[in-house]
């Protein structure tokens, strides 16, 4: 299988036309990932499957037990989507990195109609028709996303909307990594306009 990127806090690897991450406890958490107790990881140069079990360059890594990734439930009065963000087949795979910008924008919309319960049909098949234009790894996490699976920093962001903890999460949301969390909280922030959360709507 190929090997997507490689670093000391994450690696990634192509599996069955998706983008799997091994993450050590210092990386981002993404919903596609498996997350390894160690401050670091070796550069993996191979990646294979076994018996449904990674391995990195010969290492098996067997998954010890699974996270819950699904974004939080908003309450709301809108039953309809919001207008989205942008021009949705301009916004894919627009910008710099792993992750786009505009791809995490849209990750952050996505995954506020998610929380809500609002289906938001007509952006889902404009942003997969586009999946080919933008990383693997983004577009695993768009996909991701329109299942309603999202970092932890930004559940607990969304979990706290209307508390006074509001403002010390979103902080922490746009602090990951180089723009993704300001990209998540943007877009979020523009479909919550439209879908209006009520008090404790979490």
């Amino acid at each position: 299988m190929p090997v997507l990127h490689r670093g000391r806090d994450a690696v990634y690897v192509e599996v069955a036309g998706r983008c799997l991450g091994v993450l050590s406890r210092r990386a981002t958490a993404v919903p596609c990932g498996l997350r390894a107790a160690v401050p670091s990881l070796p550069e993996a140069r191979c990646a294979r499957i076994d018996d449904g079990v990674l391995h990195l360059d010969g290492e098996a890594l067997p998954v010890g037990r699974v996270v819950d990734v699904r974004v939080p439930r908003v309450r709301t009065r809108a039953t309809t989507p919001g207008p989205p963000p942008g021009d949705v087949a301009a916004m894919v795979g627009r910008g710099d990195g792993l992750t786009p910008y505009d791809d995490d924008v849209l990750c952050g919309w996505l995954a506020a109609h998610r929380a809500a319960g609002v289906a938001t049909d007509e952006v889902d098949t404009a942003v997969r028709a586009c999946l080919d234009r933008t990383t693997l790894l983004s577009a695993t996490l768009l996909d991701c996303a329109m299942h309603g699976e999202v970092i932890p920093e930004f559940a607990r962001w969304l979990a706290a909307i209307g508390t006074p903890e509001e403002p010390d999460f979103a902080t922490r949301l746009a602090a990951v990594g180089h723009t993704s969390g300001r990209g998540l909280l943007h877009g979020a922030r523009v479909a919550l306009d439209h879908l209006v959360p009520l008090e404790g709507a979490a």
